[in-house]
């Protein structure tokens, strides 16, 4: 067997046993990394060549995982505690999934970073769990009981630009550095509170971060606060929440769907994934294109909201 037939053969989870060629992929581009790593010659050769080039500082194979995850969880006032505990109970048995914890030990380093946000206003993001490094079974169901553990909170309004700020802050904090950094935001309503959600996403976007939606729209829901609700929700955060390439959005429709839409969700994320069929997927966003949602519609009817209550002129 030739050099050029061995070098094609080389893993293709060169990624994860070696450090230094695995931070070097991290500073790349999406597309180019995915390049990299679905393996040409050329790329495997520039792998030996970095493998090869002696350590750096920090450079340990505990400092990478595959994936740092931030799930940012809507708990304002306009999910009522039965949905609330719906969504919780579904990040919980998620973790505790045998399919997820498959999904994680296929990554090139085996293990991800995740850290669990709630927010609601522009000033409450509360840290309910803070970073864990999951690399077993174990790993993942010590989160999920570190999870079901904690109280659920409640607050007022809709920032889900502040949620997006407050949770690319904590990869500051991340104890490891992921090959790629994600943010999953779930909630039941536009953004009405704190900066223009699109500016707060295009800014971590360009930071290099991937946001993800889960964009929770039951039919049945009754009570005041559904005033606010949108019937294609999805769409807002498909044009307005949503970034990077690869990114989606997935949609709950109904109470049952909160379980295996979170699963689903989550599988995704660690694999690198976007969902096909019948699930919707946007890659970008088109500045120009005149279908696009009004993504400051959610500031809109709060303001119509306070001048029907007499509040404002």
């Amino acid at each position: 067997m030739g050099w050029f037939t061995r070098l094609r053969q080389l893993p293709l989870k060169l990624s994860g046993s070696c450090p230094r060629f695995a931070f070097w992929a991290s500073k790349l581009s999406p597309l180019r990394r995915n390049r990299l790593i679905g393996g040409c010659s050329g790329c495997r050769l520039l792998a030996v060549l970095v493998c090869s080039a002696g350590p750096v500082a920090a450079d340990t194979a505990k400092d990478f995982v595959d994936l740092e995850l931030v799930l940012a969880v809507d708990v304002s006032m306009s999910m009522d505690l039965d949905e609330q505990r719906l969504q919780r109970d579904g990040y919980v048995a998620a973790f505790r999934d045998p399919r997820l914890h498959r999904a994680i030990e296929d990554g090139p380093n085996g293990r991800i970073a995740v850290s669990y946000v709630e927010w609601s206003g522009g000033h409450m993001q509360s840290l309910v769990v803070p970073w864990r490094i999951i690399a077993s079974p174990q790993d993942a169901k010590t989160f999920a009981d570190a999870l079901a553990d904690r109280p659920i909170s409640r607050s007022f309004f809709t920032s889900i630009s502040g949620a997006v700020a407050a949770s690319h802050s904590l990869f500051a904090s991340s104890p490891v550095r992921g090959l790629r950094r994600v943010i999953d935001v779930s909630g039941d309503g536009p953004n009405n509170s704190g900066t223009p959600v699109e500016a707060a996403r295009d800014q971590v976007v360009a930071a290099g971060a991937v946001i993800n939606g889960l964009a929770i729209q039951l039919a049945d829901r009754t009570g005041p606060y559904t005033y606010f609700d949108l019937p294609d929700l999805d769409r807002y955060y498909r044009d307005c929440v949503i970034g990077a390439p690869g990114a989606f959005v997935l949609a709950i429709r109904n109470s049952r769907e909160f379980a295996s839409a979170i699963r689903k969700k989550l599988l995704l994320e660690v694999a690198g994934r976007t969902p096909g069929g019948e699930a919707r997927v946007w890659r970008a966003q088109v500045q120009s294109n005149p279908e696009k949602y009004d993504c400051l519609i959610g500031e809109k009817m709060w303001q119509q909201y306070q001048r029907n209550r007499g509040n404002w002129p």
